[in-house]
């Protein structure tokens, strides 16, 4: 009898959706010009990335001149950061962001220390909210950047991005968030959330691996981080990976369209699981945020649960459950072949000996209450027997 195989890392990665993968398909053989190309095969690309283009400034809410696409989640956040702070720095060299950005950002803000630019890194609570207090008082008169994430990949809180940018406006200081988890379950609306930047993620949201978008709002002053060519504005040299332009503006189409209903859905998922496991579990602690507020709903990701049970190691929980056919992880997927401790989980202070008895489960447009069930089921046995 083969084993059942339950998947719930789907902050680390999704599955490319059916209708994303049935787009995408002819512009591997079919329509295979580059779109920089004159002849009427360069002109049919060229046509297909222009709809790709116009698809996801629908999506957005903004202009297809807005729009720049990139090879990762990771490329556009490097693009944002590095390129703003350095077409900027005749204004400034202060730079903000949070202590539990992705690595991504947080790398990249210590590279840009090297060059140069006064990084603050704001503290969060202990359910991992940036305090607006400290975000103002940060503030200084050669701030040229904030860059704080929509929702933590780890954690799954929601930062209050809407009142963020209005305090940045307000100083004439450029905003960027990170929305790769967010993008699945929140209407990314670039004018009503009030940013200048805002990166995607294709693999996050049931698009190709190897994509990405960054939307950079029109006069903001950003400088290209790529040699090469003259591609997207001047702004990411390459020939275009039409195949995942394509996948990535449907993916971004789809989850836009369907957010409130997945919403809805994996939160049901997500609160019964907690409930149910917290009971089983006595011992176990939810790190991050409640699922709900009174006030506006979701202050979680509807898709995030990240547990510690102390006196086990995440790692070994995570390899037994697989050992049972259910994959989750310890973390970012981006350092989980480090044996440190989560820095997410330690800035909002949680201790190291707990934050290394941590695992996150995080949930997908597949998830069903069965396979739930079924994890409710064997999370706690393999619990004991690490414990014993």
């Amino acid at each position: 009898m083969t084993q059942q195989k339950i998947y719930l890392d789907y902050a680390a990665t999704t599955p490319v959706d059916p209708e994303v993968l049935e787009a995408m398909l002819p512009y591997f053989s079919e329509i295979f010009g580059n779109p920089e190309s004159l002849h009427s095969e360069g002109l049919d690309a060229k046509q297909a990335l222009d709809h790709a283009r116009n698809s996801c400034a629908k999506s957005l809410n903004c202009s297809s001149s807005e729009i720049i696409f990139t090879g990762s989640g990771t490329e556009s956040n490097n693009l944002a950061i590095i390129g703003t702070a350095r077409a900027n720095k005749a204004r400034g060299n202060h730079l903000i962001t949070s202590k539990i950005e992705h690595p991504s950002v947080l790398n990249t803000f210590k590279f840009l220390e090297k060059e140069g630019f006064k990084v603050t890194y704001l503290n969060v609570d202990k359910e991992g909210f940036v305090n607006l207090s400290e975000l103002k008082n940060s503030l200084t008169k050669n701030t040229i950047l904030v860059s704080i994430m929509f929702a933590n990949n780890e954690i799954g809180v929601v930062e209050p991005i809407e009142e963020i940018a209005k305090i940045c406006q307000k100083h004439s200081i450029l905003f960027h968030t990170d929305a790769c988890q967010a993008t699945e379950y929140f209407k990314l609306d670039t004018k009503k959330l009030g940013i200048d930047l805002l990166t995607i993620n294709g693999s996050k949201i049931y698009g190709p691996k190897g994509t990405g978008i960054l939307f950079i709002k029109k006069g903001t002053k950003i400088e290209s981080i790529s040699k090469g060519g003259n591609q997207e504005y001047g702004l990411r040299a390459g020939t275009h990976n039409l195949p995942g332009i394509i996948g990535i503006a449907r993916a971004l189409e789809i989850s836009q369209k369907n957010f409130a209903k997945e919403n809805k859905k994996t939160s049901l998922l997500r609160d019964y699981f907690i409930e149910n496991i917290l009971k089983k579990i006595p011992d176990a602690t939810l790190n991050g945020p409640p699922c709900h507020s009174r006030e506006s709903g979701n202050l979680r990701l509807p898709n995030n649960i990240n547990l510690t049970i102390p006196k086990i190691e995440g790692k070994d929980l995570l390899l037994q459950l697989d050992n049972f056919g259910i994959a989750v992880s310890t973390g970012s997927a981006c350092s989980s072949g480090k044996n440190d401790a989560s820095h997410v989980l330690l800035a909002i202070d949680l201790k190291e000996n707990f934050a290394k008895s941590s695992i996150r489960i995080s949930l997908g447009k597949s998830t069903t209450k069965k396979e739930l069930e079924y994890v409710l089921e064997i999370l706690p046995k393999v619990v004991q027997q690490l414990k014993n």
